[in-house]
């Protein structure tokens, strides 16, 4: 019986099949399979072969065990399988030598869009972490202090707005879909609720949401991890069949029945609503995978318009680095997790490495796609998250810093409690505007998410 194994940096920890077979199950579903039971005969069949060795004093290393997966899934047949799971090793290869992901290029990289928050971080001195601090310190000063940045920032982010309004308004003769899409937390309810206000005051359309989380698959479907967190960020825990058959019938003129999803059971049940659009409707569909082009195939794509959100921050510590884009949008979504879905922010920390995984190998990557860029991020937002949670972090690296199995939440956890060190916290939330796309997070909104 196999019990241990050697990992990469020489360490003796136990075997756990379960996370053979997860790997493959991922790496299935991400080929459009989705056969538990397949998956732990791969395991099983691993497991002799590993079985039938030698070791002696030794044990099996993490490499030579990746190398008989792809051997037993070729071998019995699933050729894609076995690409998709050496594509993925092959990126995790890349990132432990510091490279860029294969789902990274210079297409990838809104060049533009940083230019322009760099510029305006500069021209209101907010670039680095000690200038927000001084704001902070600054106070209640209309002209210099917080309320002021709050202020500033919220412009910023309105004319950014604006702007995505014009373009779409100039091709509205054409458009049956706007899709509002990006990785999570990074405000895309908020933007689809404000454009669509823009629009309305300038054209005769109507607005019809479909939302695609209704078209979840039952959680009875969808893969565990081997900590029994479930791996619902990929695409394909959604039907992606039924979501491409409803637009098309949509945009046909044809009435379609929306799934009514149960986030409690992890089941659809029945039908929530049904659609038809009228002449001049335009379908919103705010969603991590909206330019995922499983979701969108057979649709022309001169009838969408794409929009991506993202944190673009430009601000660096007191070392000259960047803030993290994904550390930003991780506090964004412990607040509103805790707040409004019962989910604390320690689970939001070490369920954050799948949704990570999610973002940079179908998210991230179709940025290139866009018709149009939104920065999301206020400059304001980091000291209102060190009030609300940043008392976390330091238990949070203590628990897990000796963990290598939670090694990626003790990173991230370090990273923000750093963070957290050079900046005083916001007490006064009652300087953020009710209409902020902060208040999808903290609460406060006048709007309903």
């Amino acid at each position: 019986m196999l019990e241990k194994i050697v990992k990469r940096d020489g360490r003796i920890v136990p075997f756990n099949k379960d996370k053979i077979a997860f790997a493959v199950l991922q790496a299935a579903i991400a080929v459009g399979g989705r056969d538990n039971e397949e998956a732990e005969k791969v395991a099983d069949e691993v497991i002799k072969m590993l079985s039938r060795k030698k070791y002696g004093n030794s044990y099996p290393t993490v490499e030579e065990i990746q190398d008989m997966v792809e051997k037993v899934l070729i071998e019995r047949g699933h050729a894609k399988t076995a690409k998709a799971y050496i594509v993925y090793r092959y990126e995790h290869a890349l990132k432990r030598q510091g490279q860029k992901s294969l789902t990274y290029s210079s297409e990838n990289i809104p060049y533009r869009k940083l230019w322009q928050a760099l510029s305006w971080a500069v021209d209101k001195k907010c670039v680095t972490l000690s200038q927000i601090a001084e704001y902070v310190d600054r106070r209640m000063d209309s002209e210099r202090g917080f309320t002021a940045l709050i202020k500033e920032s919220e412009a910023f982010y309105k004319s950014q707005l604006e702007e995505v309004e014009k373009r779409i308004l100039d091709d509205i003769e054409r458009i049956k879909i706007i899709i509002i899409a990006g990785p999570s937390s990074s405000g895309k309810t908020t933007t689809t609720i404000k454009i669509t206000e823009g629009l309305k005051k300038s054209a005769d359309v109507g607005f019809v949401p479909l939302n695609v989380d209704n078209y979840f698959l039952d959680l009875d479907d969808q893969p565990k991890d081997t900590t029994g967190d479930y791996d619902y960020e990929t695409p394909q825990a959604l039907d992606l069949e039924l979501i491409r058959k409803h637009l098309n019938a949509l945009i046909n003129g044809e009435e379609v029945p929306v799934p009514k999803y149960n986030f409690k059971t992890g089941k659809r049940e029945g039908v929530l609503e049904k659609l038809k659009l009228k002449s001049n409707d335009i379908i919103l569909i705010d969603s991590l995978h909206g330019m995922f082009p499983g979701i969108m195939e057979g649709i022309d794509d001169t009838k969408k318009f794409k929009l991506y959100i993202e944190t673009l921050s430009q601000v660096k510590d007191e070392n000259l680095r960047f803030i993290k884009w994904a550390d930003i949008r991780m506090l964004r979504r412990m607040v509103r997790d805790m707040q409004f879905r019962n989910y604390s922010p320690e689970k939001t920390l070490t369920h954050w490495h799948l949704v990570r995984r999610s973002e940079l190998r179908y998210i991230i990557s179709r940025l290139r796609d866009a018709n149009a860029i939104v920065n999301s991020f206020l400059p304001y937002e980091l000291p209102v998250m060190k009030k609300r949670i940043g008392a976390l972090f330091p238990g949070f690296v203590e628990k897990y810093k000796n963990n290598p199995e939670r090694d990626d939440a003790f990173t991230r956890a370090e990273r923000v409690l750093r963070l957290f060190k050079e900046i005083p916290q916001w007490n006064n939330e009652d300087a953020i505007p009710q209409d902020s796309l902060l208040r999808e997070f903290i609460g406060g909104s006048i709007y309903k998410y």
